[in-house]
């Protein structure tokens, strides 16, 4: 059976010697000292490790059933989400106001590492529960936060995101879902949706569906779409639940992976709803769980990617196959291990430069998220807007594809259920394609993120990202290793960004033929700028001679080796994008 740790040393390390969390001005974070983010991060570690990891297995051979009306979860899963939501790792950021604990969004998407890391299809549960919080947090009416905030925040209800329809995904203006408004101000939801995650189950009271449906007589196409809470038990003036709605789950999907979460065909038959947010408004309080939700999964592309790694290193370490070679390394046994085969080092530092890289990115985009919640800093909210696709696209891409290769250390075995790297695998798999198909984010990052505002959160990244190369020169080690290497990456993006704007107006498919390359390009640039920030926090940390220098010295030379194997792959993908859309559309559609 797989096995997981969670890198509580790293975590600390991004969050306060690269963040310098603490002396962030940043409501909150004053409050954010090493030993206190260490105990919560020691917590949910070992929770992760001892009560989630074990149960990661059984949720993938089970799955979910459905009997009569009523989804039954993988055994072991509802004492397990009982833990999790009686120790209030639900409510790390929920306000205060509304029984949570109120911390920084960053808390709760470090503490949620371990978690997906350890059970991503449990953890769901509770990550779509935190996107519909948000949602009715930022968009709610007063009376509507009093009624659904405080059990959604526990996790004592449920919450989920229904977008989809048997024949429309990315094009939601297509969607047939219709709202009859009553005179009561209710609204009467009739319409089925698809791909609901955690759309039924048995391990909460209620579940609370956030809908979007059209209003007849509304506008045409997205414009007319409109958000709706629609529970699936009514809730009675009290607080008490009432009469079953008129929602119930009509089909389990049967998926490639994730097992342990409930995919759902959800039918809506006259359901009674509540408008969310303003009429025919309804993308803008979507896009509000569905932001968060795109870091969430950018986060799980590389959560998986790190269980696999530490999976795939204790393999190597273990397994002893051929000899190196330079010279045997075990004389005193038939074989030596797999580590010491340069290509295996090689599939392992792909894997452990990436994880690392990832996890202070994503750490990095949910403090900006912070920053502009907390502090009404519109500049990062437009960084955090620009830098979203990378999130989720190029982190789960790549976070797949680092699975693969943990997967192909084992050999023959990775290919064998019992040992478990094919779970990481086909979990991992979904993360490409939901909350946004990855192509859907590579597109919307040419088509309109580089744009917005004039391109100037595009320039911001430049200009950031040049300051930074200028102030680290002086030491001609750290320019040669790090700075000349990502100097050379950023004129590669700027180069792209530039054939765009010559090129997307006259001929849009220029443009969109190189979005994923793009986006990839980007992802590459934000992950060595990264590894520069987190190379010149791990020099200081040696240059204080902190006595963990075992551990700074790592950091230095995996951050080395992304630099030098990893970041030159910006030239590959700026070569696609300027040879255009010529040899992508040169094909009729008869002829492929």
């Amino acid at each position: 059976m797989p096995s997981y740790t969670a890198p509580i040393r790293d975590m600390q390390f991004v969050l306060h010697e690269m963040l310098d969390i603490s002396r962030q001005e940043i409501p909150g974070y004053a409050d954010l000292d090493a030993d206190f983010t260490a105990a919560i991060l020691e917590e949910a570690g070992k929770l992760s490790s001892g009560v989630l990891a074990p149960l990661n297995l059984t949720g993938d051979h089970q799955g979910c059933r459905l009997e009569n009306g009523v989804v039954r979860t993988p055994e072991g899963f509802k004492a397990a989400f009982d833990q999790i939501r009686d120790g209030g790792w639900t409510a790390i950021d929920v306000a205060e106001q509304y029984g949570g604990q109120g911390l920084p969004y960053l808390m709760h998407t470090a503490a949620n590492e371990p978690m997906v890391s350890a059970n991503m299809a449990l953890n769901m549960y509770q990550g779509l529960t935190h996107g519909a919080y948000s949602a009715i947090h930022i968009h709610g009416t007063d009376e509507q936060k009093a009624r659904w905030l405080p059990k959604l925040g526990s996790c004592e209800w449920t919450g989920t995101m229904n977008l989809t329809e048997p024949h429309c995904g990315t094009d939601l203006g297509l969607m047939r879902t219709k709202a009859v408004p009553q005179e009561d101000g209710t609204y009467r939801i009739s319409g089925q949706k698809i791909f609901i995650s955690a759309g039924e189950h048995d391990m909460a009271e209620n579940i609370v569906h956030l809908v979007l449906a059209k209003i007849p007589g509304g506008p045409e196409g997205i414009k007319g779409v409109s958000l709706f809470i629609v529970p699936k038990y009514l809730v009675n003036e009290d607080g008490s639940l009432g009469a079953r709605n008129g929602v119930a789950c009509g089909n389990l999907e049967e998926k490639m992976g994730i097992h342990g979460n409930a995919t759902c065909v959800m039918n809506y038959d006259e359901a009674e709803g509540y408008l969310l947010g303003e009429a025919h408004k309804g993308m803008r309080a979507m896009f509000t769980m569905m932001n968060e939700a795109r870091l969430g999964v950018g986060l799980q592309g590389w959560a998986q990617s790190e269980v696999a790694y530490q999976n795939a290193l204790a393999y190597a370490k273990d397994r002893l196959q051929g000899r190196a070679v330079t010279g045997a390394k075990n004389p005193d046994s038939p074989a030596d291990p797999l580590i010491v085969h340069p290509d295996i080092r090689r599939s392992l530092m792909d894997q452990k430069s990436f994880n690392e890289a990832a996890r202070a990115f994503t750490y990095w985009g949910a403090m900006l998220i912070d920053r502009s919640h907390k502090a009404g800093d519109a500049e990062a909210e437009a960084m955090i807007s620009l830098l979203t696709p990378i999130i989720k696209g190029f982190l789960t891409d790549k976070g797949f594809e680092m699975c693969v290769q943990a997967q192909q250390v084992f050999g023959g075995h990775g290919y064998i259920e019992e040992w478990g790297m094919s779970q990481f695998v086909r979990d991992a798999r979904i993360a490409m394609i939901y909350e946004g198909a990855n192509g859907v984010q590579a597109l919307d990052l040419v088509g309109r993120k580089l744009a917005a505002q004039g391109g100037k959160p595009m320039m911001t990244l430049i200009e950031e990202i040049k300051v930074f190369c200028k102030e680290n020169t002086e030491d001609a080690d750290f320019a040669r290793d790090f700075i000349e290497p990502l100097k050379s990456a950023s004129k590669d993006m700027q180069q792209a960004a530039m054939f765009f704007m010559q090129n997307g107006m006259k001929d849009p498919n220029a443009a969109l033929a190189g979005s994923s390359d793009f986006m990839h390009l980007m992802g590459h640039v934000c992950l060595g700028w990264t590894w520069a920030r987190m190379a010149k926090a791990a020099q200081a940390g040696l240059d204080a001679g902190t006595g963990d220098r075992g551990f700074y010295e790592t950091k230095l030379a995996t951050g080395r080796y992304y630099m030098a194997r990893q970041l030159p792959a910006t030239k590959m993908h700026l070569a696609r994008i300027e040879s255009g859309a010529a040899p992508v559309m040169a094909l009729e559609a008869d002829a492929f």
